[in-house]
């Protein structure tokens, strides 16, 4: 009798870490399938080019956006959680986690705090949205938040490497 409770509770806690986990790596690996080179067009027409590179022995994937403001973004699993962390070219360091998203095709993250940002009303990188709509196509949606408002920027890009 006892050892049903005990496989009951373990069905409780142990099955969805490692839902949660498999989720992350997932969309970790969805993330290393983008590595190479994406041109495409800004929401206000201007060209954009960014690269992606799986480096540190497959530990991180690397995007760099290539053009007036260069901007990096790391992506990395700490244990049962993807993190960004963006080094943006306002000066700051915002790290996001990895959120559900249920199309199975994106990967959405949003703010979880910042290194380099004077308050919580200074602008900064709330949510980025990477939607990989097959493999030359990627949809990219960032949001800037400043003073409780938020714009956002939408990138459509497609493999050219």
């Amino acid at each position: 009798m006892k050892w049903h409770r005990v496989a009951y509770v373990m069905v409780l806690f142990v099955v969805p870490t490692a839902f949660a986990e498999s989720g992350s790596q997932q969309s970790f690996e969805k993330l290393k399938s983008l590595a190479g080179t994406w041109e495409g067009k800004m929401s206000n027409g201007q060209a954009v080019r960014e690269s992606y590179r799986v480096t540190a022995n497959g530990s991180a994937v690397m995007s760099e956006i290539e053009g007036e403001h260069n901007m990096v973004t790391m992506f990395y699993l700490d244990g049962d959680r993807l993190l960004m962390s963006h080094y943006c070219a306002a000066g700051n360091q915002p790290r996001m986690k990895a959120v559900p998203i249920a199309d199975g095709n994106s990967v959405a993250f949003d703010f979880l705090d910042a290194t380099n940002l004077a308050s919580p009303d200074s602008g900064h990188m709330h949510r980025a949205v990477f939607t990989l709509v097959d493999n030359k196509h990627l949809s990219e949606e960032w949001v800037w938040k400043k003073d409780g408002k938020e714009t956002k920027e939408h990138f459509e890009l497609q493999r050219v490497k």
